[in-house]
């Protein structure tokens, strides 16, 4: 099977765009299968569903959740769907495996109220303080996720046009704007940039580090974290949290869903809709001022 995973991750990489998260987690995944397979001394052709499953509960057994089942049995119907097209195989006995019933998480997100607080907790006369503001300033004014934002260059920035090239999942590229606010904050944190960037510091990247170079998902989390600590909210709040109030709040004020899915990079508007949350005020308005019989 090493074989064919290997022509499996490179097509994934290079003919259907997959980013590098995908793959490495894909490869893991079925790496895992490989060695299974490889105990049993079972060849491509002699997997059926009922080794599949024991594969399933074998790992089971090992603690992992629901949601890494799930993926597992996903990366493992995409390989076996290669392979069936290349004739490696003569059926892809994933299609059979029912997924793990996944238990569905109401994602943590900030009231309007509550990120109007929470932005303007970085201090401009801290050394990291313009940086921290422009960072969760863009985050809610786009909506972005962590890993696009730590990998945002000068380049994709233009504060003229108030607007930012987003390199998303499949490295898809998306236009999104921003606002005022979110302008005004970056203009700040450039003034001090240069004091970050030093004399061999990533020059390319938006935001960096105390060591000036590309700060990293990590680290961004980790800043959240510490912003959060210093409100009243007390949910579990992440940089995905202001994404979900991004699309929240939009869709609250009359935002169209559709548009709210290209702002976000969405393929999918079930996907979309999973990060929006209306409480039953906003509803009763929405509804009041939209419905001709209201």
């Amino acid at each position: 099977m090493r074989k064919e995973l290997e022509a499996f991750l490179d097509h994934l990489t290079h003919e259907r765009n997959a980013s590098a998260h995908t793959v490495s987690s894909y490869r893991t995944d079925l790496c895992q299968l490989a060695a299974y397979l490889e105990e049993r001394k079972a060849r491509l052709r002699q997997v059926d569903n009922v080794v599949l499953r024991g594969f399933l509960l074998e790992v089971h057994k090992k603690g992992i959740s629901k949601t890494s089942a799930a993926r597992k049995l996903a990366a493992i119907r995409s390989f076996f769907q290669f392979c069936l097209k290349r004739r490696l195989v003569d059926d892809n006995p994933a299609k059979v495996v029912a997924t793990p019933r996944l238990e569905k998480h109401v994602p943590g997100f900030l009231t309007e109220d509550e990120v109007g607080t929470f932005l303007e907790l970085p201090d401009a006369d801290e050394k990291l303080g313009p940086r921290d503001r422009a960072i969760l300033e863009l985050f809610y004014a786009t909506g972005i996720r962590v890993s696009e934002l730590v990998g945002l260059d000068l380049s994709d920035l233009s504060l003229a046009e108030r607007m930012v090239r987003v390199r998303g999942k499949g490295k898809k590229e998306r236009l999104v704007p921003f606002g005022r606010r979110a302008g005004e904050s970056l203009a700040a944190y450039f003034a001090t940039r240069p004091i970050l960037l030093g004399a061999r510091g990533d020059a390319a990247a938006v935001f960096l580090n105390y060591r000036g170079t590309r700060i990293t998902s990590r680290s961004v989390e980790r800043l959240v974290g510490k912003y959060i600590r210093r409100t009243a909210v007390r949910r579990k709040i992440s940089p995905h949290s202001l994404r979900h109030s991004f699309a929240s709040h939009l869709l609250g004020r009359g935002a169209d869903l559709r548009v709210i899915q290209e702002l976000l990079g969405h393929e999918s508007l079930a996907t979309t809709q999973k990060y929006t949350h209306l409480d039953l005020k906003q509803l009763l308005e929405t509804y009041r001022k939209s419905h001709p019989r209201a």
